[in-house]
């Protein structure tokens, strides 16, 4: 059985825009929730995109539905894969992302396995998966979801949803929390700058961070 949903409204771009500019482990240092697992990997480290969620479920060995939905992508969507557990076949290949990258699909979260690593790096795809596996997926024509609710390393991803990964993992935000969260973490950038300049003028970490100051404290407490 096949559950067909309509296309997402797409992210503003103002707030896509936005979002490039912050890296995801900037964001890890205030919030905890919305990361996918991190064994979900960049197979090109390089590259930070952001852009709309469209999420597909593919269980097995079935990918009929990626295809399909390869035909109703726009630029800037993010395709989250949920493979509901199968690590063993690969739904992402080097002919899939010969035609993700001429709809312009900006980038894919496998939470599984890719396969012709070599060709998706050599077409500079950006993708986030599990790793690599030579055993593909077929077309069975038997099952699969477009645009539902699916977990990707274990984070609920919505149709809809932004997206921001990067070479530290991936984060998954409600259109919502981009503008509070992109722009506190850009100003936490900007004070890293003046932080590394503070440090190469010969200022120490420990004195910086107060790192020193607690674990001081932290002695003269009794008992």
């Amino acid at each position: 059985m096949f559950v067909l949903n309509d296309m997402p409204a797409p992210v503003p771009a103002s707030q896509l825009a936005l979002l490039t500019g912050v890296e995801t482990a900037t964001v890890g240092h205030f919030l905890h929730d919305g990361f996918v697992d991190p064994a979900v990997r960049a197979v090109l480290p390089d590259k930070r995109v952001a852009g709309t969620a469209v999420t597909l479920r593919l269980p097995g060995a079935d990918s009929t539905l990626l295809h399909h939905a390869l035909g109703l992508v726009r630029p800037g969507d993010v395709l989250v894969i949920d493979r509901v557990g199968d690590t063993r076949h690969a739904c992402w290949g080097g002919v899939v992302t010969h035609a993700a990258r001429k709809a312009g699909v900006a980038a894919a979260v496998i939470d599984g396995a890719a396969t012709d690593l070599g060709e998706i790096r050599k077409q500079d795809m950006p993708l986030w998966c599990r790793g690599p596996s030579p055993i593909t997926t077929k077309l069975l024509g038997l099952s699969g979801a477009l645009n539902v609710p699916v977990s990707c390393g274990g984070q609920v991803v919505e149709p809809g949803d932004a997206v921001l990964a990067d070479e530290s993992g991936v984060l998954v935000l409600k259109p919502d929390q981009v503008d509070p969260v992109a722009r506190r973490a850009l100003a936490m950038q900007e004070r890293e700058i003046d932080l590394l300049a503070r440090i190469h003028a010969g200022e120490t970490l420990p004195a910086l961070s107060g790192a020193t100051d607690r674990i001081e404290e932290a002695a003269r407490r009794p008992g």
